[in-house]
């Protein structure tokens, strides 16, 4: 990270002298008072989770993360944030740590490693419609299927990077990063988890037509240790609601993208991705249809290596790797607001080849969600992927969750 700052000061003192002729929003009278006036935020999640997975011992992970940061009030369009994290285990030998500790070898993998880290610290200045963000940050854009901070996980993925986001536009918003650094949720312990990158992402919004959004993208990543998810990705989404009664909407989503090897990939393939949905949606709950394909060229997959990749696919996260033969997910996910405040979230997935005739396996993915007030969230979540291929093994998960926030 901090050879991000070091690399990026220069050009970054001149922008923001430019930025800050202007004229400037009302704030504290000093830092000092910008600091007094700063807010404090703790965020405590304690879970629970189980694997049974075939070929392997059961995994029974129970984990507490906790954030605590830190952020001065806005100083003359300034704002920062530091914020901690750590992540402790009841028993750190009662699940694969990803590889981390010998005492879970053997047994099935929960990509909840127990770390303390440093999760944000950055500097961001906004001016009329512009902001510019430097340091360690989130970092997610449109529906993170290509760039996510995998907020599912306990250790989430944060970015060392430049971003500069301007809405100056109508209806339009205008995104640039130049991400130096990726801080993996296997955190730094983990051989991969870190990823020392020279990646360009490029994304454009408009949201001004009553049909829906239309965005544009181009991901250029490069990562010097693992070269393999060097890769470019061009594409373009289109997606909205069209009311058919004051009560019902049809939602509708297309989206499609390119994609070949990048920079230091060693890799040579040209390969596409495909997203359809569309269904009903309505206060009480919805009903959509879904089918997603990430193709494959040469024996590579269409790679996501940057995505909140839990939230796709499945949450038995089987597929978090996009297989040789490439992937066609054909889904159906329902929603529904229950009695007692209770919402509910359901998928059935069909997995099988992009090329070829073979059938992965199918999945349920049932949760439960309740809010406690305003400061606590209750959920219960279970997966279940039962295997057409010996390729894959077949996997049962469930989690039991509550989170503080305040």
């Amino acid at each position: 990270m901090f050879r991000l700052f070091s690399n990026c000061l220069p050009a970054v003192r001149a922008g923001l002298a430019l930025l800050c002729s202007g004229a400037v929003a009302a704030a504290p009278a000093s830092f000092a008072d910008a600091f007094a006036q700063g807010k404090v935020s703790l965020n405590a999640r304690l879970r629970y989770e189980g694997v049974e997975q075939s070929g392997l011992r059961d995994a029974d992970a129970l984990t507490l993360r906790t954030r605590l940061g830190f952020a001065p009030a806005p100083f003359h369009g300034w704002n920062f944030l530091i914020e901690a994290e750590n992540i402790t285990a009841a028993d750190g030998d009662s699940y694969s740590q990803a590889g981390l500790n010998a005492g879970g070898a053997g047994r099935a993998v929960v990509a909840d490693p127990e770390t303390t880290e440093l999760n944000q610290l950055f500097a961001a200045y906004t001016h009329a419609k512009t902001t510019v963000t430097l340091g360690r940050q989130r970092l997610v854009l449109d529906n993170f299927r290509f760039i996510g901070d995998v907020g599912w996980r306990q250790n989430m993925q944060t970015f060392d990077a430049l971003v500069v986001q301007d809405k100056t536009l109508a209806q339009t918003t205008l995104t640039y990063a130049y991400l130096d650094q990726i801080n993996r949720v296997f955190s730094r312990r983990h051989a991969q988890g870190q990823w020392d990158s020279g990646s360009h992402v490029f994304n454009a919004s408009y949201a001004g037509w009553a049909a829906g959004t239309l965005t544009g993208y181009a991901y250029l990543l490069d990562f010097d240790n693992s070269a393999a998810n060097s890769c470019a990705t061009y594409g373009a989404s289109f997606a909205g609601t069209r009311p058919l009664n004051p009560e019902l909407k049809f939602a509708y989503r297309l989206e499609a993208a390119t994609q070949s090897e990048y920079a230091s990939s060693p890799l040579n393939y040209s390969a596409s991705y495909l997203a359809l949905e569309a269904g009903l949606t309505a206060k009480a709950g919805s009903l959509l249809l879904g089918h997603e394909t990430l193709g494959s060229d040469n024996n590579v997959g269409f790679k996501t290596p940057l995505a909140t990749l839990h939230a796709w696919n499945g949450w038995a996260d089987l597929f978090l790797t996009t297989p040789a033969a490439g992937l066609r997910d054909t889904y159906l996910k329902a929603t529904a607001n229950l009695p007692a405040e209770i919402a509910l979230t359901a998928y059935y997935h069909q997995f099988d080849a992009d090329a070829g005739d073979a059938t992965f396996g199918h999945e349920i993915d049932v949760m439960l969600t309740r809010k406690f007030g305003r400061q606590f969230t209750g959920l219960v979540k279970f997966a279940d992927f039962r295997r057409d291929s010996p390729a894959y093994p077949d996997v049962k998960k469930v989690w039991a969750q509550v989170e503080f926030i305040y």
